[in-house]
């Protein structure tokens, strides 16, 4: 899964899509998941580092962060043809 190249996140959270001219606000989990993906961290990557530092069951990380990455896919900064297996 690739995150769009011209993203823009702040330390604070703030995330800019200079092609659409959106923006969000991400939490401390939102900015390491867009950080992971910028690394080219694959989905298994990221669950198995949201799961270690958050202790807690891979359900929930597994929803948490397919959760996510739909929000990402709606904000255009993922594309949008991409599924979670990637």
């Amino acid at each position: 899964m690739k995150i769009n190249k011209h993203i823009a996140v702040s330390d604070s959270g703030f995330v800019f899509n200079p092609v659409t001219g959106e923006s969000f606000t991400a939490n401390p989990m939102g900015i390491e998941i867009i950080e992971m993906l910028k690394k080219d961290q694959t989905v298994e990557e990221i669950h198995a580092a949201v799961l270690d530092k958050y202790h807690t069951d891979n359900t929930t990380v597994e929803k948490d962060v397919a959760e996510f990455f739909e929000l990402l896919k709606n904000f255009s900064l993922i594309d949008r043809h991409e599924t979670t297996e990637n």
